[in-house]
This record gives structure tokens, sequence and C-alpha cells, in this order.
């Protein structure tokens, strides 16, 4: 496959554009294509067998545009659907959750360790087996926050209505006493402030982007498939429905302005 081939994204909605500015910033040849399935988010509260069924249309589709690898920049799809994908697809499959778990583990001094995601994520214990796979003796508190995804989605990023739900979620968090907090969907860095606050001083919150951007950039190395230096890369941003919309608010979370979104119904 040549180097210049570019890296799929895919993720639910706008939340996964987080983990492609950390892949932009890391990787700044890499050309990638971007997914947002946006006629089908949120995939927080759907089963793990439509979930899967999702994950492998979009993934089948990144293929056969000639990605050469695929990031699932969403929790819900990397718990119920990562080994599908690995199984399915003739390229390399990276997810979120083990990164992010790293990450957590590292940043952990007395814990224990919270994770805030949606129902699906929350429910497929991924990310407490991912940590209790890195050291046996961390205690996970993990806490779903259905709530979030729509209000990040809507652009309810700073707004009173988000700040009393997260009070209410994190409340469990406070309680337990964590000092690290795992944001466990794509969508909630846009919250970081807003978490903050509500979980009080000295709580470090993770952010899996960064990490699955070095993983990714680990893989594309040793399989000596880095994109060529000097060569300008080319992305496309692709999603299932409302096309607009997402070039309005997706700005905010690539933290670069989008010119053009593509339209793609998946079925």
């Amino acid at each position: 496959m040549a180097n210049n081939a570019p890296v799929g994204v895919f993720d639910s909605g706008l939340g996964g554009l987080t983990v492609a500015r950390a892949l932009m910033r890391r990787l700044p040849a890499e050309s990638l294509v971007y997914v947002g399935d946006t006629a089908r988010v949120p995939y927080g509260p759907k089963s793990a067998t439509t979930v899967q069924r999702y994950a492998l249309q979009i993934g089948e589709w990144l293929v056969d545009q000639g990605v050469k690898a695929v990031v699932v920049a969403c929790n819900t799809a990397t718990a119920h659907a990562l080994t599908a994908l690995r199984e399915a697809l003739p390229v390399p499959v990276i997810g979120v959750i083990e990164p992010g778990a790293r990450a957590a583990s590292r940043a952990t001094v007395r814990g224990p360790v919270g994770v805030i995601a949606t129902a699906g994520t929350i429910a497929s214990g991924a990310y407490t087996a991912a940590l209790t796979a890195i050291a046996s003796t961390i205690e996970v508190v993990p806490v779903a926050c259905p709530l979030f995804v729509p209000l990040v989605e809507e652009g309810l990023i700073d707004h009173p209505a988000t700040r009393l739900i997260a009070q209410e979620y994190l409340a469990p968090l406070r309680a337990a006493g964590v000092d690290t907090v795992v944001l466990g969907c794509t969508h909630y860095p846009l919250l970081r402030p807003i978490l903050s606050a509500a979980l009080g001083p000295g709580v470090t919150l993770i952010d899996s982007a960064e990490e699955t951007a070095a993983e990714l950039a680990a893989i594309l190395g040793d399989a000596d498939t880095l994109a060529d230096a000097g060569v300008a890369p080319r992305h496309r941003v692709v999603a299932s429905d409302a096309p607009q919309h997402f070039l309005r608010l997706g700005s905010r979370f690539l933290d670069r302005p989008l010119e053009y979104v593509e339209h793609h119904v998946f079925t």
C-alpha cells in the first residue's frame, strides 16, 4: 500500500474530531478520511450488535476509499466492535480504550480511577478490564453520562443545564475521591472546563486522543508506511446526515476551519 494513502477515522458524530486533531498534530503529513455517523448518533444507548453492524459498514467503506489504517475514534464502537473490525478489515485497526487506560494508569497516584462514558461503553466493562489488566490493584469507578453527547452535538458546551447535569453525574466520583478520570467518550474533552469545575481541584482528566495518535505513529512506523515527508496532506470529512450542521460545529472540535463536509448515507 502506498505510504501516502490516507488514514481512516470514524466516530458516531463530531466528538472523534478531537482524535483527528491529535492525529494531525502528531502526524502532520498524514491525510485523513474522517466519518461522523451523525444519522445514527448517539451509539451509547444502542445494542452491541447494532454498534458492531454500524462500525463494520463504516470500516469497510473506509477500506474501499483506500485507507492504510483505521482509527476507531469512538469508545462505544471500540468497546463493541474492535475485535470484529480487526478480523474483517485488511488494514491495522486502532481503538481508543487501551491507549486511554494506559495514560490513566500512569497518571493516577492514590486512586481510585474514575471513568465517564456512554451507557454502552460503561456496560461493556471495557475500561475496567483494560485498567485492571495493566494493574490488578487499580480501583475503577465507572459512571454513565448519557446526556453529554447530545448536549455537545447541540453545541451546548457552556450552558447552565450542562453544568447542572455534570454536577449530578459526577457526584459519585467526588464521593469516591478519585484522583484521575478517563474521558471515555471523544465528545467529552469539549466539556473539560465544566468537568474540571464539577470534580474539583486535584483531579487529572485523561483524554485518550494523544495516546491514540502515538500508537498510530508507532504502528505506521513499524510497518514503514508513514507518509512521505514534504507531501501536503489532503483531508476529507464525511457526515452521514446534516453535513451543514457538522460543518458549523466541526471547527470547534478540530480547532481549525472546516471548508466542506461530504454527505454519505450508510445503509
